[in-house]
C-alpha cells in the first residue's frame, strides 16, 4: 500500500511517501501551510496513487494534547472528510530531533536545513508507522 505521511504545520508542511512494498520512505516536499495545502496534498494522492494518509500526532512527553496536537486533529478529520482514502494519526515526538540528526552531517546552512527538514521528519513519522505496522502484524500470527 502507498502511503503519504504530514508532518503539519502552520507554517510548512513536510511531506513524505513509501513506495508499494512498504520498504523505502522518501522524503518528498515541504510545502507553504498557507497557500492552497489541501489542494497540494489532494494533488500528489491523485498522481502518487497514495492509498492512505498519515498525519504526525505532536503529542507532549507526558502524552499529553498542546496546542499543535489539537491544530493536527483538526487538520487530520478534515482529511478524514475531503478525502475518500484511510486516515491514520501518529504519535511523532522526537521526529523533528531524528530529522535534524540526519542532517546534521550534510553541514548545509540554516535555511537549506529549514527547507529539508519537514520532509525529512514526514519521513521519519511514515517509518515508525510502517514499522509498528509491521510488528504489528507479526505479533497477530
Amino acid at each position: 500500500m502507498r502511503y503519504l505521511a504530514i508532518d503539519y504545520g502552520s507554517r510548512r508542511t513536510g511531506l513524505a511517501i513509501c513506495d508499494l512494498s512498504e520498504t523505502i520512505v522518501s522524503p518528498l516536499a515541504v510545502v507553504d501551510s498557507r497557500k492552497g495545502l489541501f489542494e497540494k496534498i489532494i494533488n500528489i494522492i491523485k498522481t502518487e496513487n497514495v492509498e492512505a494518509v498519515v498525519v504526525g500526532l505532536p503529542l507532549n512527553m507526558d502524552d499529553s494534547e498542546g496546542p499543535q496536537a489539537q491544530l493536527t486533529e483538526k487538520f487530520a478529520e478534515r482529511l478524514k472528510k475531503e478525502l475518500q482514502i484511510p486516515v491514520y494519526l501518529q504519535d511523532e515526538r522526537l521526529s523533528s530531533f531524528a530529522a535534524e540528526e540526519k542532517l546534521a552531517p550534510a553541514q548545509y546552512t540554516r535555511g537549506k536545513k529549514k527547507k529539508r527538514l519537514d520532509a525529512i521528519a514526514a519521513a521519519e513519522i511514515l517509518e515508525v508507522f510502517l514499522q509498528q505496522k509491521k510488528t504489528d502484524n507479526q505479533t497477530r500470527q
